[in-house]
């Protein structure tokens, strides 16, 4: 697929999240327009593909950026292989960034020497650039990068956990005072995750356990330390219960990160849906079983296959006739929070639902 750098941006005021990347950044209008952003290669290049760039053989002569073009729709009208953009893009002298378009912009091919490529006739209008272009912080995905956790069953047992509240509820949020058990090393202002245990990850193809995943449930700050501790609930997601427990923040994750293709012949399975329960979609999260040990990286993107249904065929003459259906291509996902054996990915770009043991493949 067609990724070089992300660019993305969380908006909360009406309770919506829009996360823009390079494949699905669209072109906007009107004035002052919003770029669509092609962005610079990876600071890992993807691996090449086996044959040179082609262009397709019906590609136009003069193509018009339109609005809401999508940079994977434009970089298809010109080539096969869309991740061969970048060895194809002429720049114009007067273009000051070729890494920005906008509606109304002419995408012409031209030949320089015996080089064919494409080059944009720039549409007048304001822009706006930044002086210095430089990768930009993953904001978007900050919520679940530094909640989303998977932990060994050792260090889950072994963690302090509520046991009970100064009165007889059952429920608690945030700025509730709990009490917590199996913290004796606890001390006043220990700031810690809370958690719940969600379930065993485990690899379908192998059987082997990878680890718990952990259903984020806020924030604990100790009051008072002690076998018995105080703590305070802080910022929260969901309501805490008897039993959550509390763990101990990681490293921050890198917030900055290119885009990239994973591993020549990397393959694996969503094995998990982070927060759903039998489906997600566009700017969803889930969990594939491969991670650290197999050089999964964050902001490496992988295509999500369906497996084709079987289905009766009523015309071939045999009794109870089924036949296999090819699996279908229907999204991507960006690794943004690698784990040893699994990896939590943000779905960027599917046409229909994605489910568990969907395949995921390198694009």
């Amino acid at each position: 697929m067609f990724f070089a750098r992300a660019v993305a941006a969380l908006m909360r005021g009406a309770a919506a999240v829009l996360l823009t990347l390079g494949m699905v950044a669209c072109a906007t209008g009107p004035e002052p327009a919003a770029p669509t952003v092609i962005p610079a290669p990876a600071a890992e290049p993807a691996p090449a593909p086996e044959s040179a760039p082609q262009f397709r053989a019906r590609a136009p002569e003069r193509y018009v950026v339109q609005e809401g073009d999508t940079l994977w729709d434009i970089a298809n009208v010109f080539l096969r292989d869309p991740w061969y953009w970048s060895e194809i893009w002429l720049v114009n002298p007067q273009v000051r960034n070729p890494h920005l378009i906008y509606p109304g912009d002419v995408l012409s091919i031209h030949f320089v020497g015996d080089r064919r490529g494409v080059m944009v006739d720039l549409a007048p209008r304001v822009r706006i650039e930044a002086l210095d272009e430089e990768p930009f912080p993953i904001s978007a995905l900050q919520p679940f990068m530094f909640r989303a956790r998977v932990v060994d069953e050792e260090t889950l047992a072994k963690a302090p956990y509520i046991v009970a509240a100064q009165d007889e509820r059952v429920i608690f949020g945030p700025g509730d005072r709990v009490y917590v058990r199996n913290a004796p090393d606890a001390a006043r202002w220990d700031l810690y995750q809370l958690v719940r245990r969600d379930r065993m990850l485990v690899d379908p193809d192998t059987g082997e356990e990878l680890g718990v995943a952990t259903i984020p449930i806020g924030e604990a700050e100790v009051v008072h330390g002690g076998e018995i501790a105080t703590v305070i609930l802080r910022e929260g997601q969901r309501e805490a219960v008897r039993g959550d427990r509390l763990i101990g923040f990681d490293d921050d994750p890198d917030l900055l990160f290119d885009i990239s293709r994973p591993p020549p012949g990397a393959e694996g399975r969503v094995i998990m849906l982070f927060d759903a329960i039998t489906q997600i979609g566009t700017l969803q999260a889930a969990v594939i079983n491969r991670g650290e040990r197999e050089g999964i990286r964050n902001g490496q993107v992988f295509a999500v296959w369906e497996a084709g249904r079987v289905a009766r065929d009523p015309v071939s003459g045999v009794a109870n006739d089924t036949v296999q259906l090819p699996e279908e291509e229907i999204g991507n996902m960006m690794v943004f929070r690698t784990f040893e054996k699994v990896s939590y990915a943000l779905v960027i770009k599917s046409i229909r639902p994605i489910r568990e043991g969907f395949k995921v493949r390198h694009p």
